[in-house]
């Protein structure tokens, strides 16, 4: 019988065997049957192309199978509130441990979360305020913006001892929302010539709101709730009945024989648009909400949210409103020269979180910062917060490209960061293409060779020195550097820009170049996106493209995403002599078993749902009738599963020749996405397969002037130069291009250099330096300068 001291033959604990995460035969998405063993308490970076399967690896199997073994520890009762998980397609997973994820999604899709309430440090800066402030107003709650005050007063019923007494009570809450702008900061101002026109009735389409129809549900309400007559003008409507459409209270009503509640068309707005995050709507709702709404400071708190009584509390002379506007550094200054014992242990927490956000980088920022305003790699670091000071140990760490909108002046920086986490005997699992963070691993996995149906197979194994000379394409790529142009392009035009003083800009006077290629850096926080964003992107003829998520179901795909499959259903329809709504699969020609989604979802309540392929379309999502028409040779489900090369050539000449549908295929071709297939789930696509979609999609839209804001986030070195092609392609052909960029090949690529700096916050928020790359590259002036001058040095 085995005792506690019983060693192995190698001498070692039994125990202290463990070490290795064993992935035998994973299948998730494009792996192919992958083996691989990882080992514990190091640092692995998993490197790859775009597509190749990294995220797949570590996310959807390693990362996944261990957050659903934590939740199967809970009650079933539990686990009915939690997301539930299925088995990832895997043969063996053994030596897993509890993984923490630290990913790039964007925080606060509620438009009152901020940077304190996303963290710990508002909790504690209310605490702080209701045990110090003077004068005293009241608990924690009324000191938080998101808590109204509450009064009430009346009658209470109580039954006891075989009696009923009636006795008057009173009830109060004391809330820090300021009543005006209900803690939004804001005030609105709606443009009613947004909402409808007047000179329609509502039969005839007088609502212009996305997504209210003449004769749909949403527009019903209102021309059968019998307020008014829907076939009258609404210029017509007396003064009662324009007060009953715009600004009825809500009230029930019947239609079509079903109680619905019926409010004005205003407050609807208000509820169903303005109650959320600007930065989380989709395209043409963020576009609807530009043109009809205004939005300015409210003057009721300043735009601090909170009510007079919670401004008027102060600790040192200072509000909390004051404290959440100030910078990070200066608040922890600030808190660490509080001296008051009675409060000592709450003072120290919350010194030691803010030197937190201070030593990961995100010094510049204040509390009172919209966390939806973060780019994505903000919102990693600032999900960082709360593992930097943990005692946890023994635990797997996973990050997703935790260096994506990091100057190069900031990656060492974060480097220390996950060494520090592995030196506590934690295991680091980190998926990145920057050769700095590469660098820095004990072990490396490579995967590849390709993306998509090319890649997903393991063509490397082993420490960074051996992957330099390994032979792969990550390798090959690994010490390249991008020279500076021998010429640099002669502007157009430019683009001014004067007092530009958004966030931390310090009333910054620009000219911005057009004709050419223009890269704007510096480090993070100095003012690079409130610069181009706040004074660039609003102008005419601009087209942006930032980093926000694609938002869809699992129905979406890059066809439907691009306008791709319209062309297309509509050649099909042609060609056969029927209706084109037949061939989209959330219409008419949608299999009915599964509704066109080519699998049925069995919901288990607490356990993991189950899909299966569906049996009556086989997966491919269309009724039988639909597959029986044709063009050129191949049914809609066939020309799906195609790639998009493949399907480039197909609809580029011969029987199915669709220009439309082809020139949108030659811009998913141009960004690189040319192996991704057309009908694969938008669900299933990588964060840098997801941002190059979008950019295809822009190319096609009318403008002289694109502005990108870093379009390396994602790319593996390889790919770098396929994308500096593009850009060139754009600039030669009479296009602007202004680049939001870190990547020290683009800037090296760059006509035109525009440095902000020289610090972050009110550190900076001032040009530093304006020029050619090779001007400041010789100048060496400024911390971009120098990184920029080893980096071409080689």
């Amino acid at each position: 019988m085995a005792t506690s001291t019983d060693a192995g033959a190698d001498g070692r604990h039994v125990a202290d065997r463990h070490d290795l995460i064993r992935v035998h035969g994973a299948r998730v998405n494009n792996l192919k049957d992958v083996s691989v063993e990882i080992p514990k308490r190091r640092l692995t970076v998993f490197t790859g192309v775009s597509g190749s399967g990294k995220s797949s690896l570590v996310f959807g199997t390693i990362a996944a199978e261990s957050q659903r073994m934590i939740n199967e520890t809970y009650s079933a009762f539990l686990q009915g509130f939690m997301p539930s998980l299925a088995r990832p397609d895997v043969d063996v997973l053994d030596g897993i441990t509890t993984a923490i994820i630290v990913d790039q999604e964007r925080m606060g899709a509620n438009a009152r979360s901020t940077v304190g309430t996303a963290t710990d440090a508002n909790a504690m800066l209310r605490i702080l305020f209701s045990r110090l402030g003077t004068p005293h107003i009241g608990p924690p709650n009324a000191f938080s913006f998101n808590v109204a005050s509450v009064r009430g007063k009346g009658a209470v019923t109580v039954e006891k001892g075989g009696r009923t007494e009636t006795t008057a009570q009173s009830f109060s809450r004391a809330g820090g929302m300021c009543p005006r702008c209900e803690g939004m900061g804001v005030v609105t101002e709606i443009d009613l010539t947004q909402l409808y026109d007047a000179d329609r009735s509502l039969n005839e389409g007088a609502i212009t709101i996305p997504g209210y129809k003449a004769g749909g549900w949403s527009v019903r309400m209102f021309s059968e709730s019998g307020f008014y007559d829907p076939d009258t003008p609404i210029r017509d409507f007396t003064e009662q009945q324009l007060h009953d459409f715009l600004h009825h209270e809500p009230v029930k009503v019947k239609i079509a024989g079903v109680n619905i509640t019926y409010e004005g068309l205003v407050p609807q707005v208000q509820r169903t648009y303005l109650a959320k995050d600007r930065e989380a709507m989709q395209p043409h709702i963020g576009a609807f909400v530009d043109r009809a709404v205004t939005f300015t400071t409210c003057p009721g708190c300043g735009g601090s949210r909170l009510s007079e009584a919670a401004r008027s509390s102060k600790v040192a002379g200072i509000s909390i409103a004051d404290a959440c506007a100030m910078q990070l550094t200066d608040l922890a200054d600030w808190v660490r020269g509080l001296d008051e014992p009675s409060a000592d242990p709450l003072i120290t927490a919350l010194g030691r979180a803010l030197d937190s956000f201070v030593e990961i980088g995100l010094g510049y920022l204040s509390l009172d910062r919209p966390s939806g305003t973060l780019s994505g790699g903000e919102a990693q670091r600032v999900k960082m917060i709360r593992h930097l000071g943990s005692s946890l140990t023994d635990v797997t760490y996973v990050f997703d490209e935790p260096t994506i909108g990091l100057h190069p002046h900031d990656i060492q920086r974060m480097n220390d960061l996950l060494l520090r986490l592995r030196d506590k005997g934690n295991t680091v699992l980190v998926v990145e293409h920057k050769p700095e963070t590469i660098a820095i691993a004990d072990h490396a996995v490579d995967l590849g060779p390709g993306a998509g149906t090319a890649g997903g197979e393991v063509v490397f194994e082993g420490t960074v020195e051996e992957l330099r000379t390994g032979g792969t394409l990550t390798g090959r790529h690994l010490d390249d550097r991008a020279a500076l142009k021998d010429a640099v392009r002669t502007p157009t035009g430019t683009l001014e820009v004067r007092g530009a003083d958004r966030h931390n800009l310090q009333d910054v006077d620009v000219d911005v170049p057009l004709g050419v290629l223009v890269v704007v850096t510096g480090v993070a926080g100095s003012g690079k996106s409130s610069l181009i964003h706040g004074s660039v992107s609003g102008r005419d003829g601009v087209v942006a493209i930032d980093q926000a998520a694609i938002k869809g179901s699992r129905r979406s795909n890059p066809a439907t995403y691009t306008g791709l499959l319209e062309p297309i259903r509509k050649a099909f329809a042609k060609a056969n002599g029927v209706k084109p709504a037949l061939f989209s699969a959330n219409s008419e020609g949608a299999c009915p078993t599964c509704n066109g989604a080519g699998v049925l979802y069995a919901d288990l309540g607490m356990m993991a749902g189950v899909a299966t392929t569906c049996e009556d379309c086989e997966g491919r999502r269309y009724q039988a009738a639909v597959l029986g028409y044709r063009l050129g040779g191949r049914d809609i489900s066939e020309v799906l599963a195609m790639p998009v090369t493949e399907a480039e050539g197909f609809f580029g000449d011969g029987e199915a020749r669709i220009p439309a549908a082809h020139a949108i295929l030659r811009r998913l071709a141009d960004v690189g996405l040319g192996y991704l297939s057309l009908g694969q789930p938008l669900t299933t696509l990588s964060g840098g397969e997801r941002q190059r979609l979008k950019l295809a999609t822009h190319l096609a839209e009318k403008g002289g002037v694109y502005v990108l804001d870093e379009p390396t986030t994602g790319l593996h070195l390889a790919d770098v130069a396929q994308l500096l092609g593009l850009l060139d392609r754009l600039v030669d052909s009479g296009k602007s291009v202004i680049v939001i960029e870190h990547h020290q090949a683009v800037m090296a690529h760059a006509d035109w250099i525009i440095d902000l700096g020289p610090g972050a916050g009110h550190d900076g928020g001032r040009v530093v330096f304006e020029g050619t790359p090779a001007d400041l590259v010789a100048a060496r002036s400024t911390v971009t300068g120098e990184h920029l001058a080893d980096y071409v040095a080689g």
